[in-house]
């Protein structure tokens, strides 16, 4: 279970992180984009959101304060989403179904990433930074043994 857990999380986050990565590559295209969409500072927004995507992805890939890093692909999900896949403002049937596509898509990964920040903390196979110490996982431990 550890394995199929770390797995599925290295390409959960990977996809934020390689999105994050590719918003400062991508940067001016993208800014364009959401100036299209009325985003306001587009260029700030495109960066702001590309930094959130490359923590929140790494949070979750290495398993350093992922609850800090689901809340950041929740954030960025929860709040781009309706604004940049508008499928609903769309006239075109192919943009529509487009955007549609893209929303849904979002949806789900923010159901998923929703679900993760309900895993209790140290997740299995994570970077042993910022976990708890000593008498910490002793009284996880018990309050295991207890439920």
């Amino acid at each position: 279970m550890k394995a199929a857990f770390l797995l599925g999380r290295m390409i959960f986050g990977g996809f934020f992180l390689y999105s994050g990565i590719h918003h400062f590559q991508e940067r001016k295209s993208l800014a364009q984009y959401a100036r299209a969409k009325n985003v306001p500072l587009p260029d700030i927004a495109v960066t702001a959101t590309g930094a959130m995507l490359i923590a929140g992805g790494a949070s979750i890939v290495l398993g350093v304060k992922p609850k800090w890093g689901t809340l950041a692909a929740t954030t960025f999900l929860g709040g781009v989403s309706p604004m940049m896949h508008d499928f609903w403002n769309a006239e075109d049937p192919q943009q529509r179904q487009n955007e549609m596509i893209h929303f849904i898509k979002n949806m789900a990964m923010l159901g998923a990433a929703l679900a993760l920040m309900g895993v209790e903390e140290p997740w299995p196979a994570s970077v042993p930074i910022g976990q708890p110490k000593g008498i910490e996982q002793v009284k996880r431990f018990a309050r295991k043994v207890e439920a």
